[in-house]
């Protein structure tokens, strides 16, 4: 849960002031770190998020009046356990771990001495990583995999339940549910906190890929706010992904990932211009992209293709990155290539979004008219129905047709149903250019 959610149940202190928003920005920071770190220490996923939420509660109440301590992941997981062992005294299950805890705790009372939770550091299998474990915990199969990469995001990527809905282009509510019931279900299943071994592992590496690809989306594009980009997200995720190449070095579609995200990633700094807003991959200074990355993202392409075997959808995907990495410029695009490969990305995981950025790869290579009739196709598919990108694809398509208020009407429909401020103001301003070009 994120400030947003748990400022109502705080107090009538928590108003939206700086402080308040510093906390937001530790919460996005600390959340999945302090989750994981309790998630193993008391052996239950939805006890960990309740003691978490109920240390940011004390944070909404005390940091407005004392300040943000220096180490505040560290006060936040010292308040959890102080939660903890109330919890544990007040059930009397648990005295002798309740009395343990409570002389860690008692032995770190001072703020000023606090550091990383010694919790944090006991690494007790190969992965040796609690943010790790703790994806692999959420993508456990007693879930429905819908449920899986929800309760990642919410764990593990600090996303609040709307921002969820948005990336999954479903109600709310729906996700709320599927939390819940994931939490409870983790919970009466016993699941271990600990990242499975052999046939286990192989079979949910499928879903932890998955759920670290949409945490890197979150990063690369916000749902919402005011910024383009939450730079933390895309590094943790791609992080993650080098830790599973290493983990599985057979697997192609490992390496997939891991270049889709490196590739992408090398274009941060020229996506973003001075004041903020977006620029459009064809506008971006490409002397700006990060050429280490690419020639990472490359190599890692590389060994997904040489491992052989049909390319999954992530290997599909950073193959069109990588056509984009290697143009010089931006005409230098090989859009034929782009499209065949959406080709193929689209008969191995099909969706309406993959045959969204299809039609547009189709318009870049074969004009605008073949990409706006294959937009036009997907105007009542239903799960596109709020995503904005439909509207901007085709007010794309229609201003290179030179149909400039259709075009207008397009980007002003994309501009309200985005979240994202800086888009909104990109969207908006095209708009506005179409009918000032007709006037």
């Amino acid at each position: 849960m994120g400030l947003g959610e748990m400022t109502a149940a705080a107090s009538e202190r928590a108003r939206p002031t700086a402080t308040h928003r510093a906390i937001d920005a530790v919460w996005r920071i600390e959340s999945a770190r302090l989750i994981a770190g309790l998630a193993r220490a008391y052996g239950d996923v939805g006890l960990a998020e309740d003691l978490a939420q109920d240390a940011l509660l004390a944070a909404l109440e005390r940091w407005p009046e004392t300040g943000i301590p220096d180490r505040p992941g560290a006060w936040l997981m010292t308040t959890a356990k102080h939660r903890a062992i109330d919890q544990f005294r007040r059930g009397q299950r648990f005295r002798a771990r309740a009395e343990e805890l409570g002389r860690d705790v008692e032995a770190r009372q001072e703020e000023s001495a606090l550091d990383r939770d010694p919790a944090l550091d006991a690494l007790d299998d190969d992965i040796g990583d609690d943010l790790l474990r703790l994806i692999f915990v959420a993508c456990h199969p007693v879930l429905s995999s819908e449920a899986r990469v929800a309760l990642t995001l919410r764990l593990r990527g600090g996303l609040t339940t709307d921002e969820i809905a948005r990336a999954f282009l479903v109600p709310e509510a729906t996700v709320a549910q599927r939390i819940v019931r994931a939490k409870r279900t983790l919970t009466a299943a016993r699941v271990p906190f600990e990242v499975p071994q052999g046939a286990e592992r192989t079979a949910r590496l499928s879903s932890v890929l998955g759920v670290i690809y949409l945490v890197f989306n979150e990063g690369y594009a916000a749902t919402a706010g005011d910024d383009l980009m939450r730079p933390g997200l895309c590094e943790d995720a791609m992080r993650l992904g080098r830790i599973l190449a290493g983990l599985a070095p057979e697997d192609p579609e490992v390496h997939g990932l891991v270049a889709l995200m490196e590739i992408q990633a090398s274009r941060a700094r020229a996506r973003v211009g001075p004041t903020g807003e977006p620029i459009l991959l064809l506008e971006q200074d490409r002397g700006r992209w990060d050429h280490l990355l690419i020639g990472h993202g490359l190599a890692a392409l590389d060994r997904a293709e040489r491992l052989g075997g049909v390319l999954g959808p992530y290997a599909l995907q950073a193959a069109i990155a990588a056509c984009h990495a290697r143009a010089r410029t931006a005409e230098a695009t090989d859009w034929g290539r782009i499209a065949a490969l959406y080709d193929a990305l689209a008969q191995t995981a099909p969706s309406p979004v993959v045959e969204l950025n299809r039609a547009v790869a189709v318009g870049m290579a074969f004009g605008p008219e073949a990409g706006l009739e294959l937009v036009d196709q997907l105007a009542d598919e239903p799960t596109l129905a709020g995503y904005h990108l439909l509207p901007a694809v085709r007010g794309d398509l229609l201003e290179r047709l030179d149909r400039r208020d259709e075009a207008a009407e397009e980007f002003h429909r994309a501009a309200s149903l985005t979240r994202n401020e800086r888009e909104r103001r990109v969207l908006s301003d095209r708009a506005v250019t179409c009918l000032e070009s007709t006037s």
